[in-house]
């Protein structure tokens, strides 16, 4: 049942180490956990590094020992006969005759069939004999139920998912994306002269103080925004998504610009501003447009026919005919701080057109962590 656990826990996503689950193994062993609650508490505290992986913990939890948890009834009907203890008729330990992983498998057994209270007995769930089930007995191993705890299971803890809010793998929330994107602020002093207090009032203490104003320029954000987002087909489905992350992206109003483009699949000889109204723009044009201090944010599934990536498109100058791919990297090569956002999962990417993008472009996914990866890429100088 443990083991099983400890791969649900990896399923999840919860990253256990070799060292945080021998830890726990050892906890139990030293009786650190003798009932679900109190796995529960040393459990999460043991293998989970931060709140965020509480969640995805619960989750396992639940999971694995739903089957485990006691029915409220039967809770109730043991709390009764276990209430008070006998007292220990010696010191002696005596070990169980079945394994440790055997412990649960047996306990359910016996509930199925115990109708009564038992003391100082060696098999049913008691108080003070050498059962390995209740408390205040001998058995040299068990599951000790009965002393005090919560009201609650730990599993129906586990089913409420408290923690949820705290994930950070999960879909995008405008809030999310605006606190994630405002990590792109690069503040220079660049803008209008003002007062520096703290300047001010360190040259005045070193001039015995008399009053020694000091000017500097404010502080203004240098970087320029500029997001390109997938349209249409295959991206129908993570519509709502895109326009979290566009809103955000303009509702911040932190950068020295923000412009928004959309193409479909891939940008080719044209940007659209308005796909509804037909309003565009020439993608040499905006290419020319680009600096040092513009980051680019590309939002899109990538996957499309090859011939839409590899095959030459377009009208016009032989600049303007141009395969897809030949455009991203001209992006690339004008604007190297860019990054690419993919609302498809990670597994879905073993793609001939994804993995072609990828090698252009730093690939992330669309979640909160994949949009700090992102930033953190766009941050990087260039």
């Amino acid at each position: 049942m443990f083991t099983a656990f400890l791969y649900r826990l990896r399923a999840e996503g919860v990253p256990v180490g070799t060292s945080e689950w021998l830890a726990l193994l050892r906890g139990l062993a030293e009786g650190l956990a003798t009932d679900l609650d109190g796995l529960y508490r040393l459990g999460r505290a043991l293998l989970c590094r931060t709140e965020a992986d509480y969640d995805a913990f619960d989750i396992a939890f639940a999971d694995t020992f739903r089957g485990a948890a006691l029915d409220p009834a039967v809770r109730e009907k043991l709390e009764s006969w276990l209430a008070d203890a006998v007292e220990r008729s010696s010191d002696e330990l005596v070990d169980p005759a079945f394994s440790d992983a055997q412990l649960w498998e047996e306990l359910l057994k016996r509930l199925a069939e115990q109708t009564e209270r038992h003391d100082g007995g060696n098999h049913w769930v008691g108080t003070g004999g050498t059962s390995p089930f209740g408390h205040s007995g001998r058995a040299a191993r068990g599951i000790r139920i009965g002393g005090p705890g919560g009201n609650r299971g730990a599993v129906q803890v586990a089913d409420e998912r408290q923690w949820a809010s705290y994930r950070t793998d999960t879909t995008l929330e405008t809030r999310d994306l605006t606190v994630a994107l405002k990590a792109l602020r690069k503040l220079q002093r660049e803008g209008d002269w003002a007062l520096d207090l703290p300047e001010t009032i360190d040259r005045t203490c070193q001039n015995a103080g008399d009053i020694d104003l000091a000017f500097a320029r404010e502080r203004t954000n240098q970087v320029r925004l500029v997001l390109f987002m997938d349209a249409g087909g295959s991206m129908a489905p993570h519509a709502e998504r895109v326009e979290q992350l566009f809103t955000a992206a303009d509702e911040v109003g932190a950068f020295a610009s923000f412009e928004a483009y959309f193409f479909h699949n891939c940008p080719y000889s044209w940007l659209w501003t308005d796909f509804e109204a037909g309003e565009r723009r020439p993608t040499a044009e905006v290419l020319a447009e680009l600096g040092p201090r513009h980051r680019l944010l590309f939002v899109g599934d990538a996957s499309m026919a090859p011939y839409e990536l590899f095959t030459t498109t377009g009208w016009g100058s032989e600049a303007d005919r141009a395969t897809g791919i030949e455009w991203l990297r001209r992006f690339r090569r004008r604007c190297p701080a860019s990054a690419w956002l993919n609302p498809d999962p990670r597994r879905w990417w073993d793609h001939p057109t994804v993995s072609a993008v990828g090698q252009i472009f730093p690939m992330h996914e669309l979640s909160v962590d994949g949009l700090k990866d992102a930033v953190a890429a766009l941050r990087k100088p260039v």
